[in-house]
């Protein structure tokens, strides 16, 4: 994984020395994540910004809180790892200074505007003007598209730990039993799955296996709230049961998209039409992948099961996913970005209907040469427990 992200830098250095970038100032604990190799737990919500600093020649540099430092130095191959303390002159923000002087007030800088805090653009603007630095927001995003071999792998073991969390959803559902439960059980059947990908040794020490998170899963009309999360109501016969995993996995910090539904001992035909309906929706948008056809395209063709069959046009289809829950490009109207082989999704198919229930459901693919393949892997079709 080390020389993954190593090669990651490498390609970013590449393509800030064609836009005449000479340092870029990373906050986002993904970017850091996809270039760096490492990531932490507590970040700049707790004031304690990580920042990595990548010159368009020569090596990055690290600033993270001294109680991350040797967490951090393990996990990087970067070797100039700069800790700061709370107070006194070693705070963050005089280590970040000290940093930026190496490099002239002429320096041309690049970063992400949306993702750094505000309290990181304070300090940098005190030498550089913050209003003329570059955006690279674009050009990590667009490096980002495409996975390599390595990312897919880890993304199918991902995907092998959802489908353990939606068997044990399903196995755990049942007449009276609390929907947290269900919730609890799912949660647990993945951390399982985790683990045994994982060893002792090495970067695996670093990468926890626990599932955690507070899962999307609603019973009954409560489906038609998408979102809503686990509570204690019971799960009452004819219930439709609904889990979102994707919030849920993340794998040596690759993110998928992956939802199912169940139906608790019959499914009524107006709701077994409307499932019927959401998996067409998706199967008619997965028919469209392949590289050369546009994101909104692969949207359209989901629209056009949801018109036929009488409902109204579905939200977006899909959004790109790597270590970020939501990448790019995303699978909705106005995205023009052609798809091409590497890139992964998350396509989903979705209907509520009038606040009475919802179906749904999703999976994550990746992008191939004459079209796709699933990263999850489990049943579709409507399945009553």
């Amino acid at each position: 994984m080390l020389e993954m992200t190593r090669s990651h830098t490498a390609t970013l250095q590449a393509r800030m020395a064609q836009a005449g970038i000479d340092l870029a100032v990373l906050a986002d604990e993904d970017t850091i994540s996809y270039c760096g190799g490492f990531w932490g737990y507590l970040g700049v919500e707790f004031g304690r910004p990580t920042l990595m600093l990548v010159p368009r020649d020569g090596a990055p540099t690290v600033i993270t809180p001294a109680m991350e430092a040797d967490m951090v130095s393990t996990m990087t191959w970067i070797e100039d790892v700069r800790a700061w303390e709370d107070g006194g002159a070693n705070r963050w923000e005089n280590v970040l200074r000290s940093a930026l002087h190496q490099y002239p007030h002429t320096s041309r800088l690049g970063w992400e505007p949306w993702r750094t805090p505000a309290e990181v653009e304070l300090v940098v603007d005190e030498r550089f003007d913050c209003g003329a630095i570059e955006d690279l927001g674009p050009v990590i995003a667009r490096m980002r598209m495409i996975k390599s071999d390595e990312e897919i792998a880890i993304m199918r073991r991902a995907g092998r730990v959802a489908a353990a969390m939606m068997a044990a959803t399903r196995d755990a559902i049942g007449v009276g039993v609390p929907e947290y439960e269900v919730a609890g059980a799912a949660l647990q059947a993945g951390t399982r799955a985790a683990a045994g990908f994982l060893t002792d040794r090495g970067h695996d020490a670093f990468v926890s296996p626990v599932i955690h998170g507070l899962p999307i899963l609603q019973s009954g009309p409560d489906t038609a709230m998408v979102h809503r999360r686990a509570s204690v109501r019971p799960i009452a016969h004819g219930d439709p049961v609904y889990l979102c995993c994707c919030n849920l996995v993340r794998f040596r910090q690759y993110r998928l998209g992956f939802d199912r539904e169940f139906f608790v001992g019959a499914a009524t035909d107006e709701i077994a039409a409307a499932y019927e309906s959401a998996v067409a929706a998706q199967q008619a948008a997965l028919a469209q992948v392949r590289p050369g056809v546009t994101a909104e395209d692969v949207h359209y063709a989901a629209d056009a099961v949801y018109r036929d069959a009488g409902y109204a046009p579905g939200y977006r289809t899909g959004r790109a996913i790597g270590v970020s829950a939501l990448e790019a490009p995303e699978l909705k109207p106005g995205d023009r970005t052609p798809l091409a082989a590497g890139m992964t999704f998350a396509v989903d198919g979705g209907i509520s209907v009038d606040g009475r229930f919802g179906c749904r459901i999703g999976d994550s693919i990746v992008v191939t040469d004459d079209g796709f393949e699933y990263l999850t892997d489990f049943p579709r079709a409507l399945t009553i427990v």
